[in-house]
Order: structure tokens, then sequence, then C-alpha cells
């Protein structure tokens, strides 16, 4: 509690170049475009790969390697090949981590609707895209968020590594008061990021109530 007080109530904290809400301002830019750029590319891949099921072992090595994806070996290793003072470094593993939560479960969610669902969309008349669109999609968006959430809440507490190659953001307290020995910087650090993942997590619940229909919500 002492540290939250000390971190919280100092001034130095609250205005300049190293201000919270600016740190947190370059966080969320940070979050935003490497998750924005996630979701371009996964929502329509995993869109066409569960709708034709084409491509299906792209989900398979893009579940595994959500796995195994060392972020900050990756950060180095874009680094070393491009430099810094961009925020590619960063937002080159940020996207790679955000990818695969959103295709896999795009595929998933459409893949797993009810077959009858897709035949009797097919004997009302429609066809290919109108199927995906206005038969599917509807069923499939509790998971298709679910995806969403996750990788958004996975690249907001990943963020932090754009500290590493010198960038801000709310990790930048943390590597500077860990390189100070200052724990009040990073526990208050720490506390901020935790916060955002949650404010993160109430978004997509409200966000979840008001654009899934009631029915489909109820049978998930």
């Amino acid at each position: 509690m002492n540290w939250l007080i000390e971190f919280f109530g100092s001034a130095e904290y609250w205005s300049g170049d190293d201000a919270i809400p600016l740190r947190l301002l370059q966080h969320l830019e940070y979050s935003f475009l490497a998750f924005a750029i996630a979701a371009l590319i996964a929502i329509p891949l995993g869109l066409f790969i569960g709708h034709t099921g084409r491509g299906a072992v792209i989900v398979v090595v893009s579940a595994n390697a959500a796995r195994a994806l060392p972020t900050l070996g990756l950060l180095v290793l874009v680094v070393l090949l491009i430099g810094v003072g961009t925020l590619w470094p960063v937002l080159i593993p940020l996207i790679a981590l955000a990818i695969p939560p959103i295709l896999v479960n795009t595929y998933e969610g459409i893949r797993g609707a009810d077959p009858d669902l897709r035949d009797a969309a097919y004997g009302m008349g429609l066809r290919g895209s109108q199927v995906l669109f206005r038969a599917l999609l509807p069923v499939a968006l509790p998971l298709i968020l679910l995806g969403l959430r996750l990788s958004a809440i996975t690249v907001v507490a990943t963020a932090t590594v754009a500290a590493y190659v010198g960038l801000g953001g709310l990790g930048r307290y943390i590597i500077d008061g860990l390189a100070t020995k200052n724990y009040a910087e990073v526990f208050g650090g720490a506390v901020l990021v935790v916060l955002l993942a949650l404010a993160v997590q109430t978004g997509f619940t409200l966000l979840n109530r008001v654009i899934v229909s009631p029915g489909v919500r109820q049978v998930r």
C-alpha cells in the first residue's frame, strides 16, 4: 500500500515526459495498432477457412505457434534485423502474438456452426458469402469476440516490452524502476497494466451484451 501511495501520490508521475496519462496513451497506441492489424488479418482469414474448409492447417500451426512464441526473443530478432527508431520492432511481435487467438476462435465459430443452420440457409436460396454473413456469422459472434478479447488482453499485457527498445508505454515504469531499484515505480507500473487489462476485459463483456443476440448468447 505504501508503494501505491508513493507512486500515485508523487507529482513527478503526473506531469512531464514520465506522466502517467502520457505513458498510458503511448501504451494504448502500441496496443491498438497491433490489435487492429492482427484483427484485419485474422478475422477475414478465419472466416474464409472456417466457411470453405481450405487451409485448416494454418489454424493448427497458428494455435501451436501461440504457445511457443518467445515474444522478447522475437523483439530482439526484429531489432537486429531492422533496427530501432520506428514502432515496427514492437508491433511485429505483438501482431504475431495477437493473431492466433482471433484466427482460431473465428475459425472454430464458423466451422462449429450447426450443420442444420447451413442447410436451412442454402434451402432459403442463400449462397456463398450470404450464408457466411447472414447465417453463420451471427452464431459465431460470441466465439469471435472471445478471440478478440483474449488477443486484446494479451497485447495490453505484453506491450510493456516496448520499453526494452527505448519506447514509452507503461512498461517504461517497470524497466526504469528495476534499473534504479525504485520498486514503488515498478509496482505502480504493474498495477496500471493490470487495471488496463481489466478495463479491456470489462469493455468486451459489455460489447458482447450489446451486439450478440440474446438467443445466441443464451445457447452459448
